[in-house]
């Protein structure tokens, strides 16, 4: 067993509640992102983030501070 392999069954809990609160489309994209899962986390070959540097800021909240109560 691969140290990170709680990421899979944590997105299967995540499917499973899914399903069970008839959220479809999320449960058949949870399907997808566990394919995906597996098959990274099985690839010998690091991945280009990996390369890059794991601390790389991506998506729409990089780089943005928090505000509010929880600042």
């Amino acid at each position: 067993m691969m140290k990170n392999d709680w990421i899979i069954d944590v997105l299967m809990d995540l499917k499973a509640f899914s399903a069970r609160n008839r959220l479809s489309h999320l449960a058949e994209q949870l399907d997808d992102t566990i394919l995906v899962a597996t098959t990274e986390l099985a690839s010998p070959v690091r991945s280009k983030r990996h390369m890059m540097g794991e601390h790389e800021q991506t998506g729409r909240h990089a780089g943005r501070a928090f505000t509010g109560d929880n600042a």
